[in-house]
Order: structure tokens, then C-alpha cells, then sequence
């Protein structure tokens, strides 16, 4: 199993070039099932999530040709017949569940393995299924798979509204459901991260009729048929935002290629607070340069455009180091604290209380041996260990491939001492 070992304490200086949104191309790759001919894919990350997303298209009668030298996959259904995603594929992968829309949208019948519980919280589907069943499908739950029946769908209002906010997954289900489906169709409290508006810009270059892009509410005029198109993802804003925490916990000076100033207003803003210069570049990009000493602040989550509760994590291992008392309070997924023990480990100051953590800033973190939970909790760890006095090995960080392109070569390009390092890897004489 690999490890990542880091040496910290080294300033991160230079360039790093962001790749492709995780969290855009699994639904946009999910969307090629509704295509009449092929569909070119530009801009993919090579990640562990996109081989799964890739098996599970195979599965469902799609043909795929992957280029990720040049970033591209290619996709064309070849046996639309096909309607089971198996439970040996969606265990590995929360976003498996964004077949089920297209699925029912094109095939008009799906048979989806419920996915499984997860590390950070309760992740129910229940607004999936609320919006597909209120759009006329028929559902049901048998032997741990969703059973569905959409052949007597239409268009129809639905409110996407949750606990904790509009489901991001949920809407982007939706939508790929009601593309296909007549009449007109009202997403009401839509999510609007840039991940769904992304999509939605790929289904119209298929042919959908979608209003309301990027806005709480999306009207939809179903259409009999789409075709094949050609679309490039957004870059990944929770990689630009990880690498923005290295760089002020290192006290460096980085210039992050392909990142996207509008995606990140929060987590630019809050890094401002503390105390971080961050410019946008005429060409394009950020600039971060980290002071000596970092302000404390405070934080709470939200449904975008409010704070990413994907950067949650690496901001607190940030603020770990600030001058003083900052709290930060998760209101997307309440129990998304399992890096706090680890960070603790690394001599981190953190109580949590609720749903909300207070960070009592501390000179310096050491460097400890912790394991990772999850995916954001992974780049955490790492982003602690940039920084931290000592050699920090952080353990299974398969999390960490799931949804970080090749993190350990892209920090090495900005000078940190950080290797992957597995039983094979010969020991290195200091």
C-alpha cells in the first residue's frame, strides 16, 4: 500500500498547473449516456474515481477510448440494452449514483446499486429519488439495488432543497433525467456550484434546452434526442484551492496555472482575512504569497457560492499555525471531522463542539505518522506535513489518488521534499 512521506518546512515556490474538476467530468462522462453518437471528453484528470466511472460506462453498453496523455476520452454507446450498474463498481464511488438519471432519461429503465455509507457522514439519496419519483418514475428498492421505471415520465416542478442545502449530485441527476423527458421541467433550489453548470453546458451542446444555467432554478424543455459533442471540463477549483492552503502554510509565493478566480471567492476571501496576498493574473491564474505569521479567522460551509466544504479540511490544518482562535463550522456534512485527530496527532490544538471546531493556533506542527480517512482529509495531512517540523508519512493515500492528479510530482515541481513511497521503493540514505 503506498505512503506519502514528506519532509516539511520547505517554502513552496514556482508554478503548478491545475487539472480537470473530479467532480465535473464523473457526471459530464455519466451524461454520454445519453448521446446519439460519440462524445469527446478534453481536459480529464488521470484519477482513481475516473477509472471506476470508466468501468461502469463499459458496463452499461458504452465503448471507451481513454488518451490521457493528451487528456481526452472518447465515448459512443454501442448497447443501449444495458441498464445495471453493479454494486462492485458503486461501493467504490458515491458518484456511480449519477447514472441513474440518464439512465432513466434515456433507457427509461435502471437497475443501480444503492451506494454504501461514507467516512464523513449520512450522504442519503432520498432528494434523488423525491425528484425522479415527482417526475413520474416509478421506484423501488430491492436486494440493495434501485429498481426504476421511467416510461411514463414528464416534465414537472421539483424542489431540490435539503437540510443542509440543494444536493449538488441530486440536481445534476435531475437534470440529466429531465433532458430527455417532455414537457417542461423546474429545478427549483438547484444547486449552482460550477460543476453542475458545467454540465449543463455539455448537455446543451448535445442538444438540450436549458435555462437558468448556473442559477437556483433551471428550466428544462425535454427534447426527443441528443447527439454527441465535444467539451472541455473545468479546472478542478478544490486542487486550486488545496494548493493555495500549501502555499500559505508554507509562507510561500506560487502561481497556480488554470485556476478559476470566480470559483474560489470564499476561499480567496478567507485567505485574504488571513492575512495571504492573492492576485489574479492577466494571463490568467492566481498568485498566492503567504506572510511569516498567518491572521486566525473564521469559517462556516455552504452551498456555493459560500465556502467549499471540500476545502474545509485543508484550511483548518492552515489555520492549525495562525496566530490565535479561529472557528470553523461545517453546515453541508455536520460530521466531516475525522481529520481532527490526525491533525492532533501533529500537534494541532482543536476542539470540536457540534458541528463546529475551534482551532487554537499553535508555532509549529510535527511531523507524525497518520493515516488518511477520506479524500479531503488526505490532502489535509499532506498539506499539514508540507509545513510541519520533521518527516510526516501519511498512509492510504489511494483517498488522495481518487481525486488529486499526481499531487506528490506537482508539489516536487514546487519544491517540496515529499515521495510516494510503497514496500518496493528502496530506502533513501539521508
Amino acid at each position: 500500500m503506498d505512503k506519502l512521506e514528506i519532509e516539511g518546512g520547505v517554502p513552496l515556490r514556482g508554478e503548478v498547473q491545475v487539472s480537470g474538476a473530479k467532480n465535473a467530468v464523473l457526471p459530464i462522462l455519466a451524461a454520454t449516456l445519453l448521446a446519439d453518437g460519440p462524445c469527446v471528453i478534453e481536459g480529464v484528470p488521470d484519477l482513481r474515481d475516473l477509472d471506476t466511472m470508466l468501468r461502469i460506462l463499459r458496463e452499461l453498453g458504452v465503448e471507451v477510448e481513454k488518451d490521457l496523455a493528451a487528456g481526452t476520452i472518447r465515448t459512443e454507446v454501442r448497447d443501449d440494452t444495458k441498464i445495471r450498474a453493479p454494486y462492485e463498481l458503486v461501493k467504490t464511488m458515491r458518484a456511480s449514483i449519477c447514472v441513474l438519471g440518464p439512465l432513466l432519461g434515456r433507457r427509461k429503465r435502471a437497475e443501480v446499486s444503492f451506494p454504501g455509507g461514507c467516512v464523513i457522514g449520512p450522504r442519503p439519496i432520498d432528494l434523488h429519488l423525491a425528484g425522479l419519483e415527482a417526475l413520474g418514475a416509478e421506484m423501488r428498492i430491492e436486494a440493495g439495488y434501485i429498481l426504476a421505471d421511467g416510461r411514463h415520465m414528464q416534465g414537472r416542478e421539483i424542489y431540490l432543497g435539503g437540510a443542509y442545502g440543494p444536493t449538488v449530485t441530486g440536481t445534476a441527476n435531475q437534470l440529466m433525467a429531465a433532458v430527455l423527458t417532455p414537457g417542461t421541467t423546474v429545478l427549483e433550489h438547484a444547486a449552482c456550484e460550477p460543476e453542475v453548470a458545467d454540465l449543463a453546458r455539455f448537455l446543451v451542446k448535445m442538444g438540450a434546452k436549458i435555462e437558468g444555467i448556473a442559477s437556483p432554478q433551471l428550466i428544462v424543455t425535454g427534447v426527443s434526442r441528443l447527439t454527441g459533442a465535444r467539451h472541455r471540463v473545468i479546472p478542478d477549483r478544490i486542487e486550486a484551492g488545496t494548493f493555495l492552503t500549501a502555499a500559505a502554510i508554507t509562507h510561500g509565493d506560487v502561481i497556480i496555472r488554470g485556476a478559476e478566480a470566480s470559483h474560489l471567492t470564499a476561499a480567496i476571501a478567507t485567505l485574504r482575512r488571513m492575512g495571504v496576498q492573492v492576485d489574479r493574473l492577466p494571463d490568467g491564474g492566481l498568485r498566492v504569497r503567504a506572510p511569516e505569521r498567518l491572521h486566525p479567522t473564521d469559517l462556516v460551509t455552504l452551498a456555493h457560492p459560500g465556502f467549499p466544504t471540500d476545502l474545509q479540511a485543508q484550511f483548518m490544518a492552515t489555520l492549525a499555525i495562525a496566530d490565535g482562535n479561529s472557528f470553523v463550522t461545517e453546515k453541508i456534512y455536520p460530521e466531516r471531522f475525522i481529520h481532527v485527530a490526525e491533525l492532533t496527532r501533529m500537534r494541532a490544538k482543536i476542539r470540536k463542539k457540534g458541528p463546529t471546531a475551534i482551532v487554537e493556533g499553535v508555532d509549529y506542527l510535527s511531523g507524525a505518522p497518520v493515516m488518511a480517512s477520506d479524500l479531503r482529509a488526505s490532502a489535509a495531512l499532506v498539506v499539514a506535513g508540507l509545513a510541519a517540523h520533521g518527516t510526516t508519512t501519511v498512509d492510504r493515500v489511494y483517498h488522495i489518488d481518487r481525486g488529486y492528479e499526481r499531487i506528490e510530482q506537482k508539489l516536487q515541481g514546487l519544491g517540496a521534499r515529499i515521495r510516494r513511497i510503497n514496500d518496493k521503493t528502496p530506502a533513501v540514505d539521508d
